[in-house]
């Protein structure tokens, strides 16, 4: 199966955004609280898949959460505190570029994190789920796969790209020897986290952009049915001839020369 073009793949994404912005008004129109986990490798692609989810949607209504490393303070708290603050309310959608799960992947194979620290997670985690779910949030969690031979690939790219270099970081550097030990973490991670009430779903991302589509299908699929009219909204014409601006304190920039 050979990789998707780009206009093919916006041909394909068009009609799923058009049901992502439908279930957006059915979380709102609902009160449901909606959240979603965005787990995987470094260059999987859970930036680019968060992106095309959220593109046409309202940001005041879904946000999207990549935290950065924890404060000093924070590393003293209990383990979930920093993230439950990020949790949807009522017609809310949550999208997390990374999530509590990097104690059981970036700590555990960086060392980041005692082992006590790491089987304390695996056991608390599905407890920490079984609450959200309990208390009515729709929680669907996504890992995305990469082979190593395209990550190198995706590494290179960021090295060798201005405009990407920022992604490429000194721990990304560390984990490129470290491919078969996070594999190890991984499995370790579904065997105690893949639950009834919060199950795992593994998207492949070796092309990155049939991964997005497959993500998004699965997501819209696997929700209830989302469908709320959309409320007309009626714009009568202006009372007269349409105005052109005026400046009076301050004059516009002049325009940019292109073209």
């Amino acid at each position: 199966m050979g990789k998707l073009k780009r206009k093919e793949y916006e041909r394909l994404l068009e009609p799923m955004q058009l049901e992502l912005a439908a279930m957006a008004r059915w979380v709102q129109h609902s009160g449901q609280r909606l959240l979603v986990l965005f787990e995987g490798r470094d260059t999987a692609g859970k930036g680019g898949a968060i992106q095309d989810v959220a593109r046409h949607l309202n940001p005041r209504q879904c946000r999207v959460v990549a935290l950065p490393k924890p404060t000093d303070r924070e590393s003293t708290q209990w383990y979930f505190q920093r993230h439950v603050a990020h949790l949807p309310a009522a017609g809310e959608i949550v999208l997390m570029d990374r999530s509590w799960y990097n104690r059981a992947g970036v700590e555990k194979v960086m060392g980041y994190c005692t082992d006590a620290q790491y089987r304390a997670f695996l056991e608390q985690a599905p407890v920490f789920e079984r609450l959200l779910v309990d208390d009515g949030i729709l929680l669907f969690k996504y890992w995305l796969c990469v082979d190593q031979e395209q990550q190198e690939k995706r590494f290179a790219e960021r090295r060798d790209n201005p405009l990407k270099g920022w992604k490429l970081s000194p721990v990304d550097l560390k984990s490129r020897l470290e491919y078969a030990a996070y594999t190890h973490a991984r499995e370790a991670m579904l065997e105690a986290t893949h639950s009834r009430h919060a199950p795992w779903t593994l998207v492949d991302f070796n092309d990155q952009k049939r991964g997005r589509l497959t993500l998004i299908r699965d997501l819209l699929d696997r929700l209830p049915e989302t469908r709320v009219d959309e409320a007309l909204i009626d714009l009568p014409p202006l009372p007269g001839k349409p105005r052109k601006e005026k400046y009076g304190q301050v004059k516009p920039l002049p325009p940019y020369p292109a073209g």
